[in-house]
């Protein structure tokens, strides 16, 4: 009778807490749980279930139709179109259009307002979609952004009118800093691959956020 107790009381805590139910719709409005994770990867390659998160979560995004070709063709084109990015909002792959929402809602906005006391008005971005190979090389691996499954992110501007970037904050001492820093991390938990300042050069002046079906684990 006790062990029959504790199992129905372990049932109704899983279906109270469905952000700790692997079979539980994923919704990403709800705290994350031990589930979350497990259920943002299923999405990668599942657009018609990413889409139906996107609904489920009232993320108000467009379903654009497909383009491109060959390495770089795009059937996957989702806009969200409420989301604070400038200088535009570029189609993105449903996955990273997922983790954007999450890294938004669950990681910039409680860090702004911890670290900097203000709210978060736009999020500014140098492009997700580029038919190219990795750094433009004429051989190798396609990059990520040959299907915009990636997007580059510079800087921040915040509600109160100030602008934290990458290549003018990011070796500082400041709450800035912390700020990025807290930032790079948090993308991490939502993104297959996060890049920033401290992996090479080349990404002095941005995050590269990808939401690669191949779990690269780089977080840097």
């Amino acid at each position: 009778m006790i062990l029959a107790a504790l199992l129905v009381a372990g049932l109704r805590w899983i279906k109270d807490h469905p952000e700790h139910d692997p079979t539980a719709p994923l919704d990403l409005n709800h705290p994350v749980g031990w589930a979350t994770a497990g259920k943002l990867e299923t999405l990668k390659d599942d657009v018609a279930n990413c889409r139906a998160v996107l609904e489920r979560s009232g993320v108000t995004h467009a379903v654009l139709d497909p383009a491109g070709e060959g390495a770089c063709a795009r059937p996957d084109r989702t806009r969200l179109t409420d989301y604070p990015l400038a200088p535009d909002t570029p189609p993105v792959t449903c996955p990273a259009a997922a983790a954007l929402e999450l890294w938004r809602s669950k990681t910039l906005t409680p860090a702004a307002q911890e670290i900097l006391g203000t709210g978060i008005a736009r999020i500014e971005h140098l492009g997700a979609y580029s038919c190219r190979r990795t750094y433009g090389s004429a051989e190798g691996p396609w990059s990520e952004h040959a299907t915009a499954n990636a997007i580059d992110i510079a800087a921040f501007v915040l509600d109160d009118g100030r602008r934290i970037s990458l290549i003018a904050d990011w070796d500082g001492e400041g709450e800035e800093a912390r700020f990025l820093r807290r930032a790079r991390d948090g993308a991490c938990q939502w993104f297959s691959t996060v890049l920033s300042p401290d992996y090479n050069a080349a990404h002095a002046d941005h995050f590269h956020l990808d939401q690669s079906p191949r779990w690269s684990g780089v977080c840097r």
